[in-house]
Formats: structure tokens, C-alpha cells, sequence
């Protein structure tokens, strides 16, 4: 009656498991691509984060080309694009990962930009 008990429960994980894998819902902190309204609200996050970097004493960039954008909740948000940026004299490949906590109210937003063929990352919280 045991291995039956056993077999049993495991069958029911496993069922588990398969429909939790077949769904299209997000798992609860994973990485998704972002659409619709979702990816506009983070096209608007990416395009205010990098105006407030050109004010202070970080270089000026200039979206020209998004290849993607996906989102994840990590104790706030997390936002990773892959971009074409300008900077007024070239264009660059770039990974741009912004994490807000928009409840803190100093150091409530890190961008990083990394771009191709650089060695060093730009790294600013504020």
C-alpha cells in the first residue's frame, strides 16, 4: 500500500511540474520578454533613466535601436535591454540593465551599460 501512496504522489508532482512548464504564465521572479504595454512602460523607464544620467556627470545616449527588453522582480525591478546607443560622435551595441526600488527614496535606481567591445561598464545608483 506504500509504493502505492508513493507512486501516486509522484505522479501528482510530476503533473505538477508539466503543467506548471506547458502554462504561459511568469514564474514569480523570472526573466521575461516584455510586450505590449508592459515593454512601452519599460521603453519609458530606459529613455527617463538615461536623460537623468546625461544630467549629472554620466555621458548622453540616445536610444536608436531596441533588439530587446525583458523584466524581472528582484526586491524592486529589473530591467535588461539590448540597445543600439549614440552618444553623439559613435553608435555602440550596449546591454543596459536598470534595477529600481522606487520606494527608496536615495539610491532607488543602478543603470549599468555595457558595450560592446568595451572593457569597462558605466555603473550609477541614484
Amino acid at each position: 500500500m506504500n509504493e502505492v501512496n508513493s507512486c501516486y504522489l509522484l505522479g501528482l508532482v510530476l503533473l505538477s511540474i508539466v503543467s506548471i512548464a506547458m502554462s504561459n504564465e511568469t514564474v514569480v521572479g523570472g526573466i521575461k520578454q516584455l510586450e505590449g504595454n508592459e515593454r512601452k512602460e519599460a521603453l519609458e523607464l530606459l529613455n527617463a533613466t538615461l536623460a537623468q544620467l546625461a544630467t549629472g556627470d554620466g555621458p548622453s545616449y540616445k536610444v536608436i535601436k531596441v533588439t530587446s527588453v525583458t523584466g524581472q522582480v528582484v526586491a524592486g525591478s529589473l530591467h535588461v535591454y539590448e540597445v543600439e546607443l549614440d552618444n553623439g560622435s559613435d553608435k555602440k551595441q550596449c546591454t543596459v540593465k536598470i534595477w529600481s526600488q522606487p520606494w527608496l527614496k536615495e539610491n532607488g535606481t543602478n543603470i549599468r551599460i555595457k558595450c560592446a567591445g568595451e572593457d569597462g561598464e558605466l555603473n550609477r545608483t541614484w
